[in-house]
């Protein structure tokens, strides 16, 4: 016979402080600083497989002078076989969001607008970068889909599991890929050494016929 089981308050607490924890754990982002030169570029990668949602913000800190005008910077973001993502040039704030078509790094690089640079300085900016599971809205999922507290919370574990499990897939699938490039790369290896190992044979079996014949022919032997 089946029962009813009613969770009592004190039950329920830990439970949802459990799922929240855990899911903080699992969808936490945290900004960056990056501290750019006067002169030269500064870039950032990270190593994202295809059909990612990519999305960040940043942000030119300001300096605690008083009346000092914020510097400007230039973005740009490209994906690992050079495509231009995101261009943005003379600005103290910007956004790019996509998703990703290819697996491997996607570089986000910043530098200082030479034209308009007040200072000889560094200048620092901010970064938030967010792919996945960590990019998703999820109060717009809450609202569309009518969920809130437990249920919203294991909707994002669920998410986070896929996005673990996608990325162990896809970790599996690189070790293999890498396997079989060693695997390659070690053959060619002996091969060559066989045929250097055989060269070296007929080259020093020449060298010897060649020296007994004119050691003949000078009536040496």
């Amino acid at each position: 016979m089946a029962k009813d089981i009613n969770l009592s308050s004190g039950t329920r607490n830990p439970l949802l402080l459990f799922l929240c924890v855990t899911t903080l754990m699992l969808l936490r982002t945290e900004a960056i600083w990056l501290t750019i030169p006067s002169k030269g570029t500064k870039c950032m990668s990270e190593e994202i497989q295809a059909h990612v949602v990519v999305l960040a913000d940043y942000y030119v800190v300001a300096d605690d002078v008083k009346g000092h005008q914020p510097q400007t910077v230039s973005a740009k973001v490209t994906s690992p076989y050079g495509n231009n993502l995101h261009h943005n040039e003379n600005v103290t704030h910007g956004q790019f969001a996509f998703t990703t078509t290819e697996s491997g790094n996607y570089v986000a690089c910043f530098w200082v607008d030479t034209k308009h640079q007040e200072s000889g300085g560094e200048t620092t900016i901010s970064l938030e970068w967010k792919t996945g599971i960590a990019a998703k809205d999820w109060d717009s999922v809450a609202r569309k889909e009518k969920i809130e507290g437990v249920e919203l919370e294991l909707r994002k574990l669920e998410g986070a599991v896929e996005a673990i499990r996608d990325n162990l897939i896809y970790l599996k699938n690189r070790e293999e890929e890498m396997r079989e490039v060693s695997e390659t790369t070690n053959a060619r290896v002996a091969w060559f050494s066989i045929l250097s190992l055989g060269l070296c044979i007929c080259v020093s079996g020449l060298q010897l016929w060649y020296l007994k014949r004119f050691f003949r022919k000078k009536k040496l032997i």
